[in-house]
């Protein structure tokens, strides 16, 4: 029995012993382990952070957003653009200096007659028409007979005419001694008066000279004349017809010199004045031609504003209703400092800028003022002589610039 025991409290002596050991190497494991976990977060803490300050390429910015705002105002003031990218984008980079500048600036243009050297020939009463002595395409000479006309009108008007004149012509020849003054100044009045009528009517004078010899049965018949040299553009009527006064019968143009109407757009800035210099091109051939009018309103229909110019048309190869291309061509008296349209920009602020070259592949944005407008071509004021400005591609540059700014590594 005591034997028993004694192993017995051995026993229990030695699973106390393993507990108490085996708590003992718990608490320990889990003091290990939260010192393990603790160094984990604070690790894994630290890496973060380091790895919010490092870029994919490994840069390291102590500040990053004032560094993106520093870098991105930087990118807005210049770019470097590789050889190969300038020569994709097709960008062309030219040196300024001052010159004489020569343009020209393209408008559809129509010919039309010169309307002060044009001549209407129409009845002015109501008149039939007998016979005519032109045609369509036919040169007639100053005073050439072009149409034969009848009216009841001129035919009274001869008659008044004939009576008046024989009793003018008497009451002269009789004189104050026989006649009163009274007498002498109402016949010369009525005459006077008749023959007024006559030339307002269309006659020419030495159709009313002949009005005394002339048959009776040919009174109301009257013949109208050139009143100058030209070309018979319009015709259109035919023998027999009856017309109202002011009606066309036929249309006479000097075809030396015709009129060109350019239509051009009423935003385009275009600095004419009388006689600035144009070239007409047709079919190829072009024609010398200056600025006579320049229109101040707007055509309802094509809404453009009419450029008149006079064209030498000495050949006769243009044509009243032909469509032709105007080129209107500038010169400065001065040298000037001048680049194409294109090369100029809106900057973010409203000003007008150019891309200056600093380096070759560099590029900035720099302020100009404008001057005069040259055709395609702008005077620019602000640059020195001998500055480099890109004349071709400036929009590409903007847009790399722009880009630039949203993303400072230019990716």
């Amino acid at each position: 029995m005591s034997i028993y025991l004694k192993n017995t409290g051995v026993l229990l002596s030695i699973f106390i012993l393993f507990t108490t050991s085996t708590k003992l190497s718990a608490n320990r494991l889990n003091q290990s382990l939260e010192q393990d976990s603790q160094s984990s977060i604070n690790h894994a803490h630290e890496h973060g952070v380091q790895s919010n300050r490092h870029t994919a390429k490994g840069h390291v910015y102590s500040e990053p957003e004032t560094t993106s705002k520093i870098d991105e105002d930087a990118h807005e003031a210049s770019i470097t653009l590789s050889p190969k990218k300038m020569s994709l984008a097709n960008i062309n980079v030219e040196s300024i200096t001052p010159s004489f500048q020569y343009s020209a600036v393209y408008a559809p243009g129509e010919v039309k007659v010169n309307g002060y050297k044009s001549y209407v020939v129409s009845p002015r009463t109501e008149s039939v028409i007998i016979s005519r002595y032109a045609a369509l395409g036919d040169s007639v000479e100053k005073g050439q007979k072009l149409v034969t006309l009848f009216s009841e009108a001129v035919s009274q008007a001869q008659a008044d005419y004939l009576i008046a004149a024989t009793e003018w012509y008497r009451v002269k020849r009789l004189g104050n001694k026989t006649v009163s003054e009274s007498r002498l100044l109402q016949a010369e009045t009525t005459y006077s008066a008749a023959y007024g009528k006559l030339i307002a009517l269309g006659l020419t004078e030495q159709a009313i000279n002949d009005i005394s010899n002339k048959d009776i049965k040919a009174f109301g018949q009257y013949t109208l004349v050139a009143q100058r040299e030209g070309v018979v553009l319009q015709d259109d009527f035919i023998q027999g017809q009856r017309l109202n006064a002011g009606d066309t019968v036929m249309l006479l143009a000097d075809e030396k010199q015709l009129w060109v109407e350019a239509k051009v757009s009423p935003n385009k800035p275009l600095e004419l004045s009388v006689n600035s210099p144009a070239m007409v091109s047709f079919d190829g051939q072009e024609y010398r031609a200056k600025v006579i009018q320049e229109g101040h309103t707007i055509d309802p229909q094509t809404r453009t504003r009419i450029i008149r110019l006079s064209v030498d048309n000495s050949n006769h190869k243009l044509h009243s209703g032909m469509f032709v291309k105007v080129y209107f061509q500038f010169t400065t008296q001065q040298k000037v400092m001048a680049v194409p349209e294109d090369a100029l920009l809106r900057s973010a602020d409203g000003d007008w800028v150019v891309f200056v070259e600093d380096h070759p592949g560099e590029f900035q944005a720099v302020e100009v003022e404008l001057g005069r407008s040259l055709g395609d071509y702008r005077e620019i004021i602000g640059i020195e002589s001998g500055t480099r400005i890109v004349t071709q591609g400036a929009f590409f540059v903007a847009s790399e610039i722009a880009k630039g700014g949203f993303d400072p590594h230019n990716h």
